[in-house]
């Protein structure tokens, strides 16, 4: 029974002496490293659109009743002039019909007022002659003037009425011509809203029969550009987009409009900006969401610095540091002075903010200030510093921090209490 106590004693001796050096012992340092290299460096801000016509109208009536027949339907090529509907003409040739009958019966009525006249004017020459002989009285050739007169105003009435009515028939007429609809422009209908059989009423709103895109060959997109982003918006920009539809291919644009007034949804402002697409091939068509890139600065020939480089800090510096109470959970996160994010990122500050890298010479990490500028979300320009091409930076530690530290430091206020 000793000879087993002593041999369990040894046993648990030796593993203890062995966990002992394995887990208080400081795990070998490695660090992950970039190179620096000289490069072009495009800066962009990324958006979100739909695509469109340039130029789309919606086409309706004005007048009202049943559609007849279609001449056109969804995807249909039209000219412009070109019949696309009809609506029933039954009610409109009765209305010109009812039009041109009374147009004839006013210019009867005048041709009757104008005889009228005549045979008034010429009671009327005579008994002047009458009374200047003496033949008739005074009374009689006032009877005689008055007669022309009247006949004379009955004359204008009858003017009038015909003239009331010409316009009458006119209008029947031009209801007639807009029972059939016409394309205004040459374009291709994107849609449709009525079938054979349906009543359509033209009331105060004129309602929306089909609506046609004029030149699908030229598009444009509307894109939503967020505030702390439109200042670095220009006319004339270049932009890259692409589709759902088609993941493999970039298409190109131009912006051509930035437009002043405020989109605002639950608090956040977005501005308006406008790009036009040549669409020559017909790929795109209206409603595709467009995931647009807008290239706002480009240079060439930098130092390109990697991002995960300003973020990295030593973890002995930052295990330190949280003991001290020097620095907070989310300064370690962001790393060593300083970061850029992705495409919406612009000139750096450079040593306004602090910023430090770590150059890995002789095994060791060396901290250099640097000073950047643009940025996209692969790679930072490198303004100002010592580093120079070829040099590796830090981007990330592996090791370096024992289990019993690491548990120690897991929480920041534990020295506090």
């Amino acid at each position: 029974m000793k000879k087993y106590l002593v041999m369990a004693s040894v046993f648990i001796l030796v593993v203890g002496i062995a966990g002992y050096f394995f887990y208080g012992r400081t795990p070998d340092i490695r660090y992950k490293t970039a190179k620096i290299e000289r490069g072009t460096i495009i800066s962009t801000v990324a958006a979100t659109g739909n695509l469109s016509a340039v130029t789309t109208v919606q086409v309706g009536t004005q007048v009202s009743g049943t559609i007849q027949k279609l001449y056109a339907d969804f995807n249909s090529r039209v000219k412009k002039g070109q019949a696309i509907a009809e609506i029933d003409p039954s009610l409109f040739n009765a209305s010109v019909e009812q039009s041109q009958g009374n147009y004839l019966s006013a210019e009867a009525n005048l041709q009757k007022a104008k005889v009228t006249v005549a045979d008034a004017a010429r009671t009327f020459n005579r008994n002047r002659q009458l009374l200047a002989d003496g033949i008739i009285s005074q009374g009689d050739f006032d009877v005689a003037e008055t007669a022309l007169l009247s006949s004379k105003a009955a004359v204008k009435a009858a003017e009038g009425a015909l003239s009331q009515t010409r316009g009458s028939l006119m209008q029947a007429k031009t209801n007639l011509r807009y029972s059939i609809i016409r394309s205004p422009v040459d374009g291709v209908v994107i849609s449709r809203a009525v079938d054979v059989g349906q009543t359509v009423a033209a009331s105060f709103q004129t309602p929306t029969l089909f609506t046609i895109a004029q030149d699908l060959t030229k598009m444009q997109i509307e894109v939503s550009v967020d505030e702390a982003d439109i200042s670095r918006i220009k006319l004339h920009q270049n932009t890259s987009f692409t589709v759902d539809s088609y993941p493999e291919l970039t298409f190109r644009g131009e912006i051509v409009q930035i437009r002043s007034a405020p989109v605002i949804t639950q608090n956040v402002v977005t501005y308006v900006v406008v790009v036009n697409v040549d669409n020559s091939d017909l790929k795109l068509m209206p409603g595709m969401t467009a995931n647009v890139s807008v290239e706002v600065a480009k240079k060439d020939d930098v130092l390109k610095l990697p991002p995960a480089a300003l973020r990295f800090k030593p973890k002995s510096i930052v295990n330190d540091a949280k003991e001290k109470g020097t620095v907070s959970p989310a300064q370690h996160s962001a790393g060593g002075g300083g970061s850029h994010g992705g495409g919406k990122t612009g000139p750096g500050k450079g040593t306004d903010r602090g910023q430090v890298v770590y150059l890995l010479k002789e095994g060791k990490p060396v901290a250099t200030p640097v000073k950047t500028g643009i940025a996209n979300n692969s790679s930072i320009e490198l303004v100002e510093g010592t580093i120079k091409e070829g040099d590796d930076v830090i981007v990330d530690q592996i090791g370096g921090e024992t289990k019993k530290k690491a548990g120690a430091g897991g929480s920041p206020m534990g020295h506090r209490f």
